[in-house]
């Protein structure tokens, strides 16, 4: 029987694990040429703000009481998408960590999803980096479509970068 991932909250005692896990997660993006996360680039200071302050969630995923990943489920996110009506749930952070179950990255993503329709929101949105086709290649894999690009997206840092903006709709509904 294979095992399955159980998912938890995360609270402000997980957040060196998350670190480890964003910094594990953006050097193997280097070590494969993706030029997007860079180790050091959110700290425990990013994860303790978003799990104090109510705008979004962080969730761990874990596999026979071992961390396998995280991610991060907002419910606005003005900086990619504008403002919005609430209809939907943001991911961001999807972050494995490396030597987890191949597969584990899309159980996360459906979480999210199964997180945000329990919400009551009908649409999971998304952004990634126009420079990461293998990216935008997973997410359509995983039902997600290209509904637009912001090319200036302002970093943390006050430089820009391009994004895609995918979303997926939740229950079943088809793209149109």
């Amino acid at each position: 029987m294979t095992a399955q991932l159980t998912f938890r909250s995360a609270d402000e005692s997980d957040t060196a694990t998350l670190t480890g896990l964003y910094d594990g997660a953006a050097r193997w993006m280097l070590e494969q040429g993706i030029d997007q996360w860079k180790p050091g680039g959110k700290d425990e200071r990013h994860f303790r703000r978003l799990i104090a302050s109510g705008v979004g969630e962080v969730w761990l995923a874990l596999e026979g009481g071992e961390v396998s990943g995280a991610y991060e489920v907002w419910w606005d996110d003005e900086a990619a998408w504008g403002p919005q009506p609430p209809v939907a749930g943001y991911v961001h952070r999807l972050m494995v960590r490396r030597g987890a179950r191949p597969g584990t990255g899309r159980e996360m993503l459906a979480a999210a999803e199964r997180r945000v329709a329990a919400a009551g929101r009908t649409l999971c949105r998304l952004d990634c980096v126009t420079s990461n086709p293998r990216l935008r290649t997973y997410y359509e894999g995983a039902g997600y479509a290209v509904v637009g690009e912001l090319p200036g997206k302002v970093a943390a840092g006050g430089g820009t970068y391009g994004v895609l903006l995918l979303e997926k709709p939740l229950g079943g509904e088809p793209l149109g």
